[in-house]
């Protein structure tokens, strides 16, 4: 699991509140770790290994660069699967070596790799799941801009940028203040470790203020959106408004249930620190809550990765073969069949002759409605009925147009047999 109290753990003078949920049951929390974990990174990886396998296709078939929602997307789940990895190794080292643990308590000793492991550990822990949590935030952004036409690929620069700098930086500046002078000799009370629990929980406060809101923001832009395609608001574009809206909803759900928990944690954790004597047994039930909420997010703060990659892309795993089969139309297969069709009712006909007939004005539309096509593409990305439905309205030719310009045609031609 994450949480600043693995770092605070690192220092022998650690505060009686630390030492109260970390030694309690330490084996048993251990093995709850690391089969959370487990079971997280393996159905994570079997969830990621087909999505890679057709996306490479898709790249081999496409010359478009890949959409930065996208990309955004698989780094959140990846920067999960290294954080759930970091808990593993963390939790099978102190079970495996308990003389380790013991080792990081004593003061003025001369072996520096236990406090070394302790550091190192939370650290990577710390990091991945921070960059976790400002990748989420990029997303939301990245989804707003891209209904706004203000995005472009170019952007995911700028979200590794910031996404690896401000996690490296908060992390580094979280934790050099936290074992200020030494990690064998830190500061006693409270006020030192404040920096520390606040440079953790700013990205995930963050993410659960703010996307939120951008996410209400892009839903209502979406409808917006939907309604100038078409100038209509049909059932198919009510029920794309509605399937990317229940997209965003299940990003946030599946962050609150993984997180909410360590809030409520720490919570308590800072209200016993503040008492007098937190063994006093009037603050039972508080020890027990927190106790409670430490194995909660020991279980569910490794399945994030997992459940997000539910959230994104549902279920992938060993059905993806026979899915892939049913839900993914290919567009080439989907032309022929709509223009065997027309073909019959006599309309594809004069298409066929006369392919000049769309003139510069058609084509901007052309372009405009792509965008529009490629930016709900991106926000309803896993749902492959919204997306029919998007290439579906638009690629389908306006064959009234047709109609008027072969009749244009013909009355030229008949002009010219005149004459």
């Amino acid at each position: 699991m994450a949480s600043p109290r693995l770092e605070t753990f690192c220092c022998p003078n650690r505060d009686p509140a630390t030492q109260l949920v970390l030694g309690y049951q330490p084996t048993v929390f251990g093995s709850l770790c690391i089969g959370s974990g487990l079971v997280s990174f393996i159905l994570t990886v079997i969830q990621l290994l087909p999505k890679a396998k057709q996306g490479y296709r898709k790249s081999g078939r496409s010359t478009l660069p890949k959409p930065s929602s996208s990309r955004i997307l698989l780094l959140v789940v990846v920067c999960d699967l290294l954080g759930c990895l970091g808990v593993i190794l963390r939790s099978t080292v102190w079970i495996s070596s308990p003389s380790l643990v013991s080792n990081i308590s004593l003061k003025n000793t001369t072996d520096v790799w236990p406090a070394a492991f302790c550091v190192g550990s939370a650290m990577w822990i710390q990091l991945f799941y921070s960059a976790s949590f400002w990748w989420l935030f990029c997303y939301a952004v990245d989804a707003y801009l891209v209904i706004r036409r203000s995005a472009g690929i170019s952007t995911i620069v700028l979200y590794h940028m910031m996404t690896w700098g401000l996690a490296i930086l908060l992390c580094v500046e979280g934790v050099a203040m936290l074992y200020y002078p030494s990690v064998s000799n830190c500061e006693e009370g409270l006020e030192h470790a404040i920096p520390h629990y606040v440079t953790t929980y700013a990205p995930l406060l963050l993410v659960m203020v703010a996307n939120p809101i951008l996410f209400k923001r892009t839903v209502s832009a979406v409808a917006t959106l939907l309604k100038g395609r078409q100038g209509i608001y049909t059932e198919n574009e009510r029920r794309l408004g509605t399937e990317i809206q229940i997209r965003f909803f299940k990003i946030m759900l599946v962050f609150m249930i993984c997180w909410l928990s360590n809030i409520i944690n720490e919570s308590l954790l800072f209200y016993l620190e503040m008492q007098p004597d937190i063994n006093g047994d009037q603050l039972k039930n508080v020890r027990n809550a927190a106790l409670i909420t430490w194995f909660i997010m020991g279980i569910l703060n490794p399945m994030q990765g997992f459940l997000f990659s539910l959230a994104f892309y549902g279920w992938t795993g060993w059905s993806i073969s026979f899915r892939s089969q049913q839900k993914e139309i290919p567009w080439d297969h989907m032309s022929s069949s709509s223009a065997a069709e027309l073909a019959r009712n006599g309309a594809i006909g004069s298409f066929l002759n006369y392919p000049g007939y769309i003139q510069d004005s058609n084509k901007a539309e052309m372009e405009n409605s792509q965008q529009t096509d490629e930016a709900l593409s991106i926000l309803s990305e896993g749902s492959e009925a919204s997306t029919i439905e998007i290439h579906i309205s638009n690629d389908v030719p306006d064959f009234y147009d047709i109609e008027a310009d072969d009749e244009s045609v013909e009355n030229c031609d008949t002009e010219k047999l005149v004459k």
